[in-house]
Parts: structure tokens; sequence; C-alpha cells
């Protein structure tokens, strides 16, 4: 899929979405401590948002990253093609590839990422009680959670709680490539 595509997605989805809580920019932007400058230029479809960014403004709505990123609306039984799944680039060589995630009845999200030798992402604090497990599936994961990091190799596993911020590194010499699925707790946002 294009990033025209895309961008123009995310513009609707966080404009719809924002729209059906009936929240201002400013109270979007309160909520989410994204500057209510990033919020026009996302909601006009200017600029293509960080996942960080984009993770938070999905955050303060209640919906998922890959709500965000949807192109239509969701049917019962929804086949995702390679070609229609969303890849964020990060450094050099590496990337996050949102899989697949729904946000009704329960918001998960299925991600394939790839980290070069060297390179990390810093994850943000997800909204209290989000939980993430991931199984790697080649090289090994350095887990930093609280300041304390945690080694996954090769065919191990971990779940974690992320309502806190969190990094993900490869501090070996080979490729690392996980699978992680993100589960986050029914809210209304409205409360």
């Amino acid at each position: 899929m294009d990033p025209e595509t895309i961008t123009a997605a995310i513009a609707n989805n966080v404009r719809a979405q924002r729209a059906h809580r009936q929240m201002t920019l400013d109270e979007l932007a309160a909520r989410s401590g994204v500057s209510r400058g990033m919020l026009v230029q996302v909601e006009q479809g200017r600029t293509n948002p960080s996942i960080n960014t984009l993770t938070r403004i999905a955050d303060a709505l209640g919906v998922t990253v890959a709500r965000m990123v949807e192109v239509s609306d969701t049917p019962v039984v929804r086949v995702v093609n390679a070609a229609d799944m969303v890849t964020f680039p990060h450094g050099d060589g590496s990337a996050a590839r949102l899989l697949v995630g729904t946000d009704a009845p329960a918001i998960l999200e299925l991600w394939d990422w790839r980290l070069a030798p060297g390179e990390h992402h810093d994850g943000d604090a997800h909204p209290p009680g989000t939980r993430e497990m991931l199984t790697v599936l080649e090289g090994e994961l350095t887990l930093t959670v609280y300041g304390r990091s945690h080694a996954v190799g090769t065919d191990g596993a971990v779940v974690f709680s992320a309502d806190r911020p969190h990094r993900y590194a490869n501090e070996g010499e080979r490729p690392l490539r996980f699978v992680m699925v993100v589960t986050e707790p029914r809210e209304t946002p409205d409360h």
C-alpha cells in the first residue's frame, strides 16, 4: 500500500474517531501528549506520524494503531494480504510491521518486528493494564522494562506489563526478528 493512501487513512480515522467522541483538538492534545499543531497536520494528511505519535493518539482515543491505519471498515472476517500490511521503517534495516489488529471486542495488535544489529526502539508507556507478549524468531532480543534488561533468545518468549516505558534492542551481531501481540484493556475514554 502506498504511503499517500496510509496517510489519508490515518487523517480520516483520527478525524472520525475524534468527532465520534466529540473531542476538540485541544482535548485530544492534552490526552495524547501530542501537540495541537501536530494533530492538525495529521488530520489534514500533511504528515506521516511516527509509531510513538500514532500510538499516543490511538491510546487517547481508546482504539488500536491498526484502527488508525485501516483503509476501510472491518468486516466480520478480515483477511489481510501482505500488500495491505503497514510497515513503519525504523533506523537502518529495521522496521515494525503491523500485521493485523482490532479494537472490538478487545484491543489487540499483532506485530512483526525486525531490528538490525545495534538498533533499538523505545516504546512509550501504554494505558494502564496493557500487556505485550512476544516470541523471538531470529537473533536475541534485549528487552528493558523499568530499567531492568532481559535477554530473550531464538524461540524464547516473554510477557510483560507495557504500561511503563520499555525498549526493544538488538545488541547482537545478527538481525533480530520477533512477533509481538499487544493487548489493552477495554476502556471508555469518555469517562
